[in-house]
């Protein structure tokens, strides 16, 4: 049942409970459930678990959606750094349009999740009404949290580009953790960590399990990052990224410090310290702020018990590191 619009007016749109409508009402009424973070629950679609909402867009976008061979994806778990890519693609690729990172440039006015839009909360959220792609300059870049097997077929038929970053799964809970029960409404009491921590174990989270980044194609048209390797040395990967996406810096723009203009215009710090990332929302419903928590790599080690420790790391031994994924 639908609740009252006072109650969901405190939740972002894209994690309220709704009453299943239209085409895809049969299909998700027969799949696994399992309770959600939020208000509404999990569904397990193709093996990945996903909220009611998200999954009747999911479903739209993997039946409407058409790739382009310029076309660049960014593919990220939750909570693994997306916004900061989002940033560092967006600047890459908008270097010449927005030389002077100083003055007048959109990141320094709008949140990243407003430049850079999600095909499961942005585009495909109306299923009478499908968004009109074809006005965006080329090459377009979209995000998503979906796994590579739920991508749209034309994304793997295609030459587009996909860069995917992932982000060592206890840090990732942990970000998880706190974002959730920021989006709690008032009137829910808060997640507790051991609650969170036995769903996420199980493979019960959002766009979850968490080791289906063992299911990533690696492809030339594919681009495997570690947020841990990009905090390390992000003018190095940063310059990879750009090189990739076939717009590399020039040696005139390297001697000119565009590469560390960009890094400091999307760094954690530049970014929420900007006055549209404390006040606002992005177009789902979230607050700009939450977006900005610290950012730091090793943050689990302050929560975690060593049981808990364990019992990851036996599931990261087992289902990640036979593809070379250790963390």
């Amino acid at each position: 049942m639908a609740k009252s619009s006072d109650e969901n007016s405190e939740v972002p749109i894209y994690l309220q409970e709704i009453d299943l409508t239209g085409e895809y009402k049969e299909l998700i009424s027969t799949l696994p459930l399992e309770k959600g973070w939020i208000k509404m629950p999990f569904h397990q679609y193709q093996g990945c678990w996903i909220g009611t909402t998200t999954l009747q867009n999911v479903l739209s976008c993997q039946q409407h959606f058409q790739a382009l061979d310029t076309d660049i994806l960014l593919v990220t778990s939750p909570k693994s750094g997306t916004t900061w890519l989002k940033a560092l693609t967006f600047a890459l690729l908008n270097r010449k349009k927005y030389s002077n990172v100083h003055l007048n440039h959109p990141l320094l006015i709008s949140n990243p999740h407003d430049l850079v839009p999600f095909f499961e909360h942005d585009l495909y959220i109306n299923k009478d009404i499908l968004p009109n792609l074809n006005s965006l300059s080329h090459p377009r870049l979209f995000s998503t949290h979906l796994p590579y097997h739920l991508l749209p077929k034309s994304v793997k038929e295609s030459r587009c580009k996909i860069v995917y970053l992932c982000r060592d799964p206890k840090d990732n809970l942990v970000s998880f953790w706190h974002f959730i029960n920021k989006l709690r409404s008032q009137s829910m009491e808060k997640l507790a960590l051991d609650e969170l921590f036995e769903s996420f174990c199980r493979g019960v989270s959002p766009f979850g399990p968490f080791w289906k980044e063992s299911l990533m194609e690696r492809s030339n048209k594919v681009m495997f990052l570690r947020y841990e390797e990009m905090k390390k040395k992000p003018d190095f990967y940063l310059k990879k990224l750009a090189e990739f996406m076939e717009c590399p810096f020039s040696k005139e723009e390297e001697s000119k410090g565009v590469i560390d203009d960009i890094l400091n215009l999307c760094s954690f710090e530049k970014l929420s310290g900007l006055e549209v990332n404390k006040i606002g929302k992005v177009g789902t419903g979230v607050e700009n702020k939450y977006f900005f928590r610290r950012g730091q790599v090793g943050d689990w080690k302050n929560l975690f018990t060593t049981e808990m420790i364990k019992q990851i790391d036996i599931i990261i031994e087992k289902e990640l590191v036979e593809y070379g994924l250790s963390f």
